[in-house]
């Protein structure tokens, strides 16, 4: 049997390294942008979230229009508009027009995670979920890890405009790559009939036209606890994660003197450590725990609760002045949590109702993006104020016992949410039967 469906989980890897590009770049370059236009520490703050300010928001709509409209038209279009974006930042001339062309940067990359979910629970069975969402999750990790000291060369020679710039080549020749190769399972010619029915018997969702209005399902979702559950923890992982993916940087090379070439590759270390327990821990060993008989949402709830235990790590980079130090417990940090973001995003494939993965989706990955408006901008003025980054690393660590709070007492299992028109029709059956 041809495994088709791995290249196109390849396919949305690939994307997901061109989307961390897109967005390290302003982290690496804020020592420069600092300098050019004299910000503080708060107004960085703003810099660095301003992509998440449109990305957070179109979460809850972009669900909902992928459930409509589909993975591949949305995507398409997508890419045109972050490739824009980055083209657009490259020639800005002023603070204000990279602001504006860092939230279209949003406006683009916001379906990509949804989409990326939404096209897993099509093409893949459920038994091989866990190593597909981790085989394309793990790289928001490893593009950090290569992108870090590739983009701070880049900038170090050619100045920030440069780093972005080249990342606008990348996004349009990824741009390309997607319009021609991706295609639904239903028509996509390379597929064997062999490789369709393995997925279709595997339990892959279809990728029929949902029911009901966007808000209506929005709603019905929001009424289940264990949709509530991964919101909440999810989003406490997202604050940890923000804050490295765009302090990191910065915060070596101010706390710890470091230029932006050393910065970037003391970045890349954590970043490494996550891309490689992420993919062994996250994608491997829960499916293969699971499909060897164990309970899949006992083996969920512990790598989610175990993984943000480990968040914990970040205490330890709170109180040190050494940069050795520092990173190890960030690395260990990042470790732990990156294993909770790859089951976290395999959940809405397993419990969406059906035609309704984009929606749910949508609703966590906004809960989860909310964070990337709030991480930063309080990271910055919370060094600005001390001049330290150590009360910001503690608030991200009281962020991670909610999280885990959550996935211990609310996550009660991971079976498939019935749609409301299942009972509505038992509903009437019962009545009729009275």
């Amino acid at each position: 049997m041809k495994k088709h469906r791995w290249s196109i989980v390849f396919l949305i890897a690939v994307g997901v390294v061109v989307n961390y590009f897109d967005r390290i770049n302003m982290s690496i370059a804020m020592p420069l942008l600092q300098k050019e236009f004299n910000l503080t520490a708060g107004q960085m703050g703003i810099f660095l979230s301003a992509f998440a300010w449109s990305y957070a928001l179109l979460q809850l709509p972009i669900g909902p229009l992928l459930d409509k409209i589909g993975v591949k038209w949305v995507t398409r279009v997508a890419t045109v508009i972050w490739t824009v974006a980055c083209l657009l930042t490259a020639v800005a001339n002023g603070w204000g027009l990279i602001i504006l062309s860092r939230v279209l940067l949003g406006v683009g990359e916001a379906p990509f995670f949804p989409s990326a979910a939404k096209a897993v629970s099509h093409w893949v069975p459920r038994q091989e979920r866990g190593k597909a969402i981790a085989a394309y999750d793990s790289q928001s990790k490893l593009s950090n890890a290569i992108g870090a000291p590739i983009l701070a060369l880049i900038v170090t020679e050619w100045g920030w405009r440069g780093g972005f710039l080249a990342t606008a080549i990348l996004s349009f020749i990824y741009a390309i790559v997607y319009w021609i190769w991706y295609r639904e399972p239903h028509e996509d010619e390379r597929l064997t009939k062999e490789e369709y029915d393995y997925i279709v018997q595997g339990g892959s969702q279809s990728s029929e036209e949902v029911k009901g209005s966007a808000m209506e399902n929005i709603r019905y979702l929001l009424t289940k606890r264990k949709v509530w559950a991964v919101f909440i923890g999810f989003a406490a992982y997202g604050y940890s994660w923000f804050l490295f993916l765009t302090w990191l940087p910065g915060y070596l090379a101010t706390e710890m003197n470091m230029s932006i070439l050393k910065s970037g590759w003391y970045s890349a270390i954590p970043w490494i450590v996550g891309t490689i327990t992420e993919i062994v821990i996250g994608g491997w060993l829960v499916d293969r725990l699971i499909n060897k008989g164990y309970n899949r949402t006992r083996v969920s709830k512990f790598f989610l609760v175990i993984g943000m235990v480990f968040g914990l790590s970040i205490i330890g980079a709170a109180f040190t002045h050494s940069a050795n130090v520092a990173v190890f417990w960030i690395s260990t940090a990042l470790g732990g949590l990156v294993v909770t973001s790859a089951v976290a995003y395999s959940i809405p494939t397993f419990i969406a109702p059906k035609g309704t993965v984009g929606t749910l989706t949508g609703l966590l990955t906004f809960g989860n993006n909310s964070m990337a408006i709030v991480a930063p901008i309080t990271t910055g003025f919370i060094v600005q104020a001390t001049g330290s980054f150590m009360y910001a690393f503690l608030l991200a660590a009281a962020f991670l016992v909610i999280g885990i709070l959550s996935y211990t007492f609310l996550l009660t299992d991971l079976d498939p949410i019935e749609s409301k028109e299942s009972i509505l029709l038992e509903e009437k059956e019962l009545t009729l039967e009275k």
